[in-house]
């Protein structure tokens, strides 16, 4: 399953959800190289977070295998600027273009909620709280972590505390068999919340690589915690599908 597309309509134009989107491929393009070797692997290895690293679990110097021919040297006190610049770096097209396209599709509505300027904090502090529990989580972990998924993980639980009962549309299949069908998004997000909580369950204790699913536990938590703090009021009462009510389209109309 897979979301492709809500019902919530857009007050705002965006501009910060862009940005954010813009900064993620241009970082793919520039920094990654597009994926190619060895610009994908340097990128990872200098600007990914590592916790091993970061909090003096790994000797200094040691080298870390990053899949066949490329290997992390550890750094002294490590690079403390990786719980940010890692928010904008990803291991592949699938994980970049997978990441941006939930970010598209739920952010434009958060943004809604609280303006261009504060949108864009949030996501920030969301990304750091992601990254806060993934390192408490394994503070000793040799595995660079990339990606935006915690901090959208925080886009998401903010999306589902002002727009619960907002229909997401999800596109299924099974084999040949393809369809679409509606449900709430208090279901669909609470489902992936589950799956990840889950997921990091099973993580505990586990060696190597694989995905971060404390950094999306923390990030959707803290999403719905902070987006009481940053939601603007007067923003959110021109939006028709905030809370647990739904408004006619008739009434979207008469709003705008």
């Amino acid at each position: 399953m897979f979301p492709i597309r809500d019902d919530n309509p857009q007050i705002l134009t965006p501009y910060a959800t862009w940005a954010i989107v813009a900064l993620n491929i241009l970082a793919w393009v520039l920094v990654q190289g597009l994926g190619r070797e060895p610009a994908l692997a340097r990128s990872i290895c200098t600007l990914g977070l590592l916790p091993g690293e970061l909090l003096g679990h790994l000797e200094a110097g040691m080298g870390i295998a990053l899949g066949l021919d490329a290997r992390c040297v550890i750094a002294d006190g490590g690079n403390w600027a990786t719980v940010f610049t890692h928010m904008f770096l990803h291991g592949g097209w699938m994980h970049l273009i997978g990441n941006m396209w939930f970010l598209w599709l739920f952010g434009n509505n958060v943004e809604d909620s609280m303006g261009h300027g504060r949108f864009v904090v949030f996501y920030l502090l969301c990304g750091l709280a992601a990254a806060g529990l993934q390192v408490a989580a394994d503070p000793a972990a040799a595995v660079p972590m990339v990606g935006a998924s915690g901090a959208i993980g925080g886009v998401m639980g903010a999306y589902v505390v002002l727009y619960p009962r907002v229909n997401v549309h999800m596109l299924f299949w099974f084999g040949f068999y393809v369809t679409t069908f509606a449900i709430p998004a208090f279901w669909m997000l609470g489902y992936w919340f589950v799956v990840q909580m889950v997921g990091g369950l099973g993580s505990l204790g586990a060696q190597g690589g694989g995905v971060a699913f404390w950094a999306h536990v923390g990030g959707f938590a803290a999403g719905a915690a902070l987006v009481y703090a940053f939601r603007d009021r007067e923003l959110l009462a021109r939006h028709p599908h905030h809370g647990w009510r739904q408004a006619s389209a008739g009434a979207y109309r008469r709003l705008r």
